[in-house]
C-alpha cells in the first residue's frame, strides 16, 4: 500500500504545484489542474507522454479530454488521499504541458476550441 504524503511534506511539496495551477478538490485529498492546448493534437500529445509517465509509476489519472481540454485529478486510491506518487506525476505533468493555458477557475465552464469556433459561426 502507498503511504499518504505526511503532514510536513505537504506544505513544502503542494505549495509550488499550487504555483503551477494545481489546486485541492472539495471534498476529497486530492488535486486538479485543467489545461487548454492549441489543438487536440497538442492536448493527445501531452496526454500521450503523461499516460508513459504514469505507467513507469503504476499510477493513473483521472482525467478527460473535450478537444484541446485536459482536465486532471490526481489521488492516490491505495491511501484514499496524496502521495508523492501525485506529486510526481504533477511535477511531470507541468514538464509535459508547455506552453498550454492554465485553467484556474473550476468553477466556471470551460468552452474547448470547437465550441467556441461554433459559437462565432452561429
Amino acid at each position: 500500500m502507498t503511504p499518504a504524503l505526511p503532514p510536513e511534506d505537504r506544505a513544502t511539496l503542494l505549495a509550488p504545484l499550487g504555483e503551477t495551477g494545481w489546486a485541492a478538490v472539495p471534498g476529497r485529498d486530492a488535486i486538479r489542474k485543467i489545461w487548454a492546448f492549441g489543438s487536440f493534437s497538442q492536448a493527445w500529445g501531452f496526454m500521450s507522454r503523461a499516460a508513459l509517465s504514469a505507467e513507469k509509476l503504476n499510477h493513473h489519472p483521472e482525467w478527460s479530454n473535450r478537444y484541446n481540454i485536459v482536465d486532471v485529478t490526481l489521488i492516490t486510491h491505495d491511501c484514499n488521499g496524496l502521495s508523492k506518487l501525485d506529486i510526481d506525476l504533477a511535477t511531470a505533468m507541468d514538464r509535459f504541458a508547455g506552453s498550454a493555458e492554465v485553467k484556474r477557475d473550476h468553477g466556471e465552464p470551460i468552452s474547448c476550441l470547437c465550441e467556441v469556433r461554433a459559437t462565432r459561426q452561429a
